[in-house]
């Protein structure tokens, strides 16, 4: 007779002793690359779940692709802090949660005193299987007609009300 799995326990947060800090459904998390001297991975956790005697804690994760881990790149608009909500899934263990992220909205993230290295945002959905954006389109606010990108000092002309992305073009 088949030996048969002890049922999953669902929870709703997790105290992840490695990091001593506790995570729930929602967080944004970095996750460990499997690549050494590459970047962490960002997710949101979806679900948290465990062995039903509490062993090996698992999260469901959906993954935030950077710019450059798209279909068609990092462009000029998109910031050095920025990150796609995609609609890849997976199932990790915990034990490769390197900490606790927060990701902005781009208008809370543009808003920001001072960013820090755990902080990002995100003004796009991602499909990765098809490469689409959504939205397909943001608003421009320069001459050159480019979406903003909160890593370049804009300027706007007290004139004529255009925006320049101050780069001398």
């Amino acid at each position: 007779m088949p030996k048969q799995k002890a049922p999953k326990k669902q929870l709703k947060s997790y105290k992840l002793n490695h990091i001593n800090r506790t995570i729930q459904e929602g967080d944004a998390v970095l996750m460990r690359s499997s690549e050494p001297g590459k970047p962490s991975y960002v997710a949101r956790i979806e679900a948290i779940e465990t062995g039903a005697r509490g062993s090996h804690a698992r999260v469901r994760v959906r993954w935030y692709y950077r710019p450059e881990e798209s279909i068609g790149g990092r462009r000029q608009f998109h910031g050095a802090k920025e990150v796609f909500l995609s609609d890849h899934y997976d199932l990790q263990s915990a034990d490769t949660i390197q900490g606790k992220c927060k990701v902005h909205s781009f208008s809370s993230y543009t808003k920001l005193d001072s960013v820090r290295n755990d902080d990002f945002f995100c003004r796009f959905e991602y499909n990765s299987a098809t490469g689409a954006f959504n939205p397909d389109r943001v608003a421009v606010f320069c001459k050159c007609e480019m979406p903003y990108n909160p890593d370049d000092l804009m300027v706007q002309c007290e004139d004529c009300s255009e925006w320049d992305d101050n780069r001398g073009s």
